[in-house]
């Protein structure tokens, strides 16, 4: 061997050695297309990160392991962040956003208004965060009440509700977000209408660490948020449709029939990915209002933004890959 290519060979181990490890947590839906997205395209390791993605099953599983430090970043519901603040005690703060949970309301097929949904049951993740309360509130402009108009049952994540739907008929609505929707629709689901478009804007899955964690890692946290944001933007780029569609079919295991309609709305820049994963203030006021009002949460009035957001690191992200 050379001196030369003995020289490249060892610099090639000490870059590697060099890499910083990072778990990040997320749900094994298609808004994670940016995070495998950003390791396939050598995001994460031209910052200097080996990142390792894992995935939960439930917010309550994600929520005790972002306590307990079993990884580092959470990429999910931002309600969760909240939760983990007021309901548990943990200092959590939210670094980044990501979409607006891109959740549609679905029904049961008999089921002609939201007025039928009276005496049955709607399935949950876990009730007293995010995506329930939106369905409660979009309930509850009904006039129906949880718990005394109709019941809400806790199955797990979005992949789990839909399988619950689609096998027991007594499971009534559900929110779900793509592409579980097409799946619903596949499966003679019945569409009620987007979250959004029924309440107003609303901050879904943004990005959340301890705050001690942050404060002792920074510059990781920068570069981590510096790779997350090209791989949003390498995800929603036209040119990149065809490889992008490939991740989805591949690492995320979206039917090949169902791949290129989830990238269109995944690309959609007003229902899908937020440009360049920032957080949208007026959804986040939104989430906390409506925490407020159907929780009863800081007595039913919602505390200023700031309390559990902070986004210095992501603004020291874009200056790092600024064009």
């Amino acid at each position: 061997m050379t001196l030369f290519r003995t020289l490249l060979l060892l610099l090639a181990c000490s870059s590697a050695l060099a890499q910083t490890p990072l778990k990040v947590k997320t749900s094994p839906g298609v808004q994670a297309l940016p995070l495998i997205a950003a390791i396939s395209q050598g995001f994460f390791e031209r910052q200097g990160l080996k990142v390792e993605v894992l995935y939960t099953a439930s917010s309550q599983e994600l929520r005790d392991g972002l306590a307990a430090g079993d990884f580092q970043v959470a990429q999910f519901a931002a309600d969760n962040a909240v939760a983990m603040v007021e309901n548990a005690g943990h200092d959590v703060v939210i670094i980044a956003g990501g979409d607006d949970g891109m959740n549609e309301l679905f029904v049961q097929p008999e089921i002609a208004s939201l007025a039928d949904l009276r005496g049955h049951s709607v399935i949950v993740d876990a009730p007293d965060t995010a995506y329930a309360l939106l369905l409660k509130k979009i309930l509850l402009k009904d006039g129906l009440r949880a718990g005394k108009d109709y019941q809400l049952v806790s199955a797990g994540g979005t992949s789990l509700r839909v399988r619950a739907m689609r096998d027991n008929r007594d499971y009534k609505a559900s929110m779900l977000n793509p592409p579980f929707t097409l799946q619903a629709e596949a499966a003679g689901l019945k569409n009620l209408g987007r979250a959004v478009d029924l309440l107003g804007p609303y901050q879904g899955r943004g990005s959340f660490v301890m705050r001690r964690w942050a404060t002792a890692n920074a510059d990781t946290l920068e570069r981590y948020l510096a790779g997350f944001i090209e791989g949003t933007r390498w995800t929603v780029a036209p040119e990149n449709r065809a490889a992008a569609i490939a991740l989805l079919t591949e690492r995320l295991k979206v039917a090949p029939a169902l791949a290129a309609r989830t990238w269109e709305r995944l690309a959609d820049p007003r229902a899908g990915l937020a440009r360049d994963a920032r957080l949208d203030m007026q959804g986040f006021r939104n989430l906390l209002a409506l925490r407020a009002e159907i929780e009863g949460t800081w007595g039913g009035k919602p505390p200023p933004p700031e309390r559990y957001v902070d986004q210095r690191y992501y603004e020291a992200a874009l200056r790092r890959i600024a064009h």
